[in-house]
């Protein structure tokens, strides 16, 4: 569910940045760009690739398009071509929140925390960004890569003091008041983050493991048993099911 919702924030901002010239020059491979963001939501990814790349036919200058295109690679897999096109993307709009924002999070996904987060706190501190709680999550999920769990709560706590129903922040901030063992916090974040979003195997095994802690063991189990009906292969899964005390 948050890789889903993020995914859809993700269309949105592009759609809105790419539908703001009105040149006939740019009608066909707008038009393109916005059939390929289309079928990358939709997850129909050859039409998603087909029609992003006659957008760059049309245009290879389309910072959207290499943005978007960049994306699709990473759904497939791709990492060396998801980097060439976001540091195309970059290079021809190098303010661009939303290029920021989604090459900063990749550069932490791979292993470039440096560069990852000196796009990102470009993203979150810039004052015109409307979204800066997608940064400032993204920021937090780079500095807990690297080891920094105080700068990650501090990140989290930020998002949400800007967007207080924002899931993949309380998913987060859920697992890191489990890990101090403020599990009546942790509680308090899976009930936030359950107003609007879905369980994932993740939440279900903190949820399970912040209920034993706390007595309820009724409860606990509940979460068990739904961890083992949701999400039967998960690597949750396989740990809860070795648990015998539940």
């Amino acid at each position: 569910m948050i890789k889903r919702l993020a995914l859809v924030l993700f269309m949105t901002t592009l759609v809105a940045c790419s539908s703001t010239g009105n040149s006939k020059d740019n009608d066909s491979d707008d038009v393109h760009l916005q059939l390929g963001v289309r079928y990358l939501s939709m997850n129909k990814l050859e039409l998603a690739k087909e029609n992003l790349q006659l957008a760059l036919k049309d245009n290879s200058g389309n910072a959207q398009a290499h943005n978007a295109l960049a994306f699709l690679y990473e759904k497939l897999n791709q990492a060396d071509n998801a980097k060439d096109h976001y540091e195309t993307a970059l290079s021809l709009t190098p303010d661009d929140l939303g290029v920021q924002n989604n090459f900063g999070r990749f550069l932490c996904e791979h292993g470039e925390f440096e560069e990852g987060m000196e796009l990102l706190s470009k993203a979150s501190a810039n004052p015109l960004n409307d979204r800066q709680w997608l940064a400032l999550t993204n920021a937090g999920r780079c500095a807990l890569s690297m080891g920094q769990k105080p700068q990650a709560e501090n990140y989290f706590r930020q998002a949400l003091q800007l967007n207080n129903a924002y899931a993949p922040a309380l998913s987060e901030m859920q697992k890191i008041a489990y890990e101090k063992s403020d599990f009546w916090a942790s509680k308090g974040f899976l009930q936030r983050y359950l107003s609007v979003a879905n369980h994932t195997s993740e939440t279900l095994w903190i949820a399970a493991q912040v209920e034993r802690a706390l007595g309820n063991r009724e409860l606990a189990r509940e979460y068990k048993g739904l961890l083992l009906e949701k999400f039967p292969l998960s690597n949750e899964a396989k740990k809860i099911a070795a648990v015998k005390d539940f």
